[in-house]
């Protein structure tokens, strides 16, 4: 998708920015699996660095809510909150954190990353995993991440790029074999993710203005800032 721009675009359009019901369930049934275990501790124990042990965490396009309960984990004193657009997994995510006995620590609700139901300085740090390139408006859904950051707070943006560097490809096979790899590149080149350079060049088209890209595990990471005074800070 690198190198076609305006496919990017058109798939953009008609991707479906909510996962349907079937489609949720069969997502909820693959994140049992090694693979996606494995890659939600990758992604908790990269959000973690970003913690203090106590502080509010926003989860984006949230899913089945697994990354969440895995952060629980780590980092047990944090108030976690995730939505999603997808009204089955929200249901979905409710469920899992039930079964898990975390009714206490964690909530999930429905709700779209452009409009998002918080006041603003709400939350310590804002994530989002493999959910942005869903996103119709992603500066407008950025500019509401930045509304609901408390000043200093921490945005930590994480997707596929369609331009992977080699040395992160050859870290994935190393981890999950040449199989997981090879999936990762016909997925990149079906759905509308960014490249690097045009994942990067989003953050100064908001009121972010800045932002850089690093790698954690697979996934490309957008890290942003609201810059002022608050709880959370880089390790």
């Amino acid at each position: 998708m690198r190198r076609f721009p305006l496919v990017r675009r058109l798939v953009q359009k008609f991707h479906p920015e909510a996962i349907p019901g079937i489609a949720a369930a069969v997502y909820d049934i693959a994140g049992k699996t090694m693979y996606f275990r494995r890659y939600y501790e990758i992604m908790a124990g990269d959000i973690s660095e970003f913690c203090s042990a106590e502080g509010s965490v926003l989860d984006i396009g949230t899913g089945p809510g697994r990354l969440l309960i895995e952060l629980h984990k780590r980092r047990s004193g944090l108030q976690l909150t995730g939505i999603d657009l997808s009204a089955a997994m929200v249901s979905l995510a409710n469920s899992n954190i039930s079964k898990a006995g975390l009714v206490h620590a964690i909530r999930v609700c429905e709700a779209n990353a452009a409009h998002m139901p918080f006041p603003d300085d709400s939350f310590d740090l804002v994530t989002s995993t493999g959910s942005i390139h869903h996103w119709k408006d992603p500066v407008l859904g950025l500019n509401e991440v930045f509304r609901v950051l408390k000043p200093g707070g921490h945005a930590l943006m994480y997707d596929i790029v369609s331009d992977t560097p080699a040395q992160v490809k050859r870290q994935v096979i190393h981890e999950f074999g040449r199989l997981t790899a090879a999936l990762l590149w016909i997925h990149a080149f079906a759905e509308p993710f960014h490249t690097c350079e045009s994942f990067e060049a989003l953050a100064r088209s908001t009121a972010f203005q800045e932002g850089r890209i690093r790698f954690a595990g697979m996934m490309a990471c957008l890290s942003l800032t609201k810059k002022g005074q608050g709880n959370f800070s880089s390790e």
